[in-house]
């Protein structure tokens, strides 16, 4: 299912929802241990909301990640304590709004236990494979096989690969174990491995197509869907490889109303607006650090390529050694050695971006979109990469869904697998969508991650 506009598993959904209430009913027992008559459905809210914000910055709904019972263990650890140190800092500052002391470390330790039994619980139940979704891919391609790497690589969505189909009606008797049969066999295939869903992965559907066997197996209850849906569903990227114009064109997407891009330009003045009234003096401090880091400039100028191709002049914190280039621009990396000791890190809190708020005032950029690229490494990435300027269609961001999602890319492979969030980004353009972007980016920030 769709949660503004992000991909979200039933079982997660699942999880966050029971432990909503595992929280704010922990809350209302301690109340009702200590006998306390002032805690109202705000505070118990507050709790639960801070709570639920550790839990999440802890990768605790990633079930993906959080896959053995350590891990669990100290995940929630980390999240509680967390929760702890700032419900204990709003105690001190605002006592009017939070739970006294006595009831918060009763609730702390009643939903710590709970949660634990419960989590545990669920992780044995949920590896049942009663419980798992039966699928069929049709289809032995590498799409379909970086599809099935997908899926077997993640725990949140209950899938099971019982095998693929060949598009032939005659396989290969020679070839891969996995492969169950040709295209005449979903009929028996449905009915002897008990097949709930079956994958469409082909190359070229003209003349491959089975679609009278689909056809009946979607009549017997079976859901047939295109791999492209699937690896968007799992992933929150766009499958680019064998993408056609004309799949783009009839998505359902990519089309971000005149409203809401007006009202995402009316978010970005207010927040760079904001920004700069709350940030300026993180802003001298980080320029006096990098005048005292370095010799050159306090601020850097480049040339990036935003909405429609257009040309403009991005500012940044000078993070890197003024020789840093000399003509010929060079990719970036993770850990660059031309990054000085400052500019390590402002790039990993990012305070090497802040200027750029000058750029969403003018409207050169959003606060949230494609990251813009350098004039030279877009004609190349243009010509090696299919669709990459698709992503001019919207402003580029100070941040971005590829920027939270993926690592710091210094290649062509990078960029296309950046460009996969990216165009997912830009097909599912919203004001919710930008909203999560935007605590993913204090998640990263939190996380040490660092700008990409």
């Amino acid at each position: 299912m769709q949660v503004f506009n992000r991909q979200v598993s039933g079982r997660s959904v699942t999880v966050f929802a029971f432990e909503v209430m595992l929280v704010s009913g922990s809350v209302g027992l301690a109340t009702e241990l200590h006998g306390s008559t002032d805690l109202t459905f705000f505070k118990i809210a507050l709790v639960t909301v801070v709570c639920q914000l550790c839990f999440y910055y802890n990768d605790l709904y990633d079930l993906t990640i959080v896959q053995s019972n350590r891990e669990l263990v100290v995940r929630l650890l980390q999240a509680s304590g967390m929760a702890t140190i700032i419900l204990a800092a709003l105690v001190a500052t605002l006592p009017s709004i939070s739970p006294d002391a006595g009831t918060f470390v009763t609730a702390l330790g009643v939903f710590v236990t709970a949660m634990l039994t419960w989590r545990l619980t669920f992780n044995r139940v949920a590896r049942d494979p009663r419980l798992e979704e039966r699928i069929l891919i049709l289809g032995t391609g590498a799409a379909a096989r970086m599809l099935a790497q997908e899926i077997g690589s993640q725990q949140d969505f209950a899938y099971r690969i019982v095998g693929f189909v060949d598009e032939s009606d005659e396989p290969d008797a020679d070839g891969p174990n996995d492969v169950l049969g040709g295209a005449h066999d979903i009929g028996r295939l449905v009915l002897t491995y008990h097949i709930e869903r079956i994958i469409v992965s082909l190359s070229d559907r003209r003349g491959h197509l089975p679609i009278d066997d689909l056809l009946r197996a979607k009549l017997s209850g079976v859901r047939v869907e295109d791999a492209a849906t699937t690896y968007e569903r799992l992933t929150g990227k766009i499958l680019i490889d064998g993408l056609k114009p004309s799949s783009l064109v009839f998505s359902d997407g990519f089309r971000a109303s005149r409203a809401t891009r007006t009202v995402k330009r009316m978010l970005d003045l207010a927040v760079a607006g904001t920004g700069f009234l709350l940030a300026w003096p993180l802003m001298i401090l980080t320029a006096i650090a990098v005048r005292l880091d370095s010799d050159g400039p306090i601020l850097y100028s480049q040339e990036r390529v935003g909405e429609g191709g257009r040309v403009f002049t991005l500012y940044k914190f000078r993070s890197m050694r003024v020789d840093a280039e000399n003509g010929t621009p060079i990719w970036a990396d993770g850990n660059d050695p031309r990054v000085t000791h400052v500019g390590r890190f402002i790039r990993l809190t990012r305070l090497d971006e802040l200027p750029q708020l000058w750029n969403v005032l003018r409207g050169d950029m959003s606060f949230v979109g494609p990251r813009p690229e350098r004039p030279y490494f877009v004609e190349q990435l243009a010509a090696a990469i299919p669709f990459y300027v698709e992503r001019h269609s919207v402003k580029p961001g100070v941040t971005g869904w590829a920027q939270v999602k993926y690592r710091y890319g210094s290649s062509v492979d990078d960029a296309m697998e950046k460009l996969r969030y990216d165009l997912y980004y830009i097909k599912h353009l919203s004001i919710s969508f930008d909203l999560t972007i935007a605590l993913d980016t204090v998640k990263v920030i939190l996380s040490a991650k660092g700008a990409q």
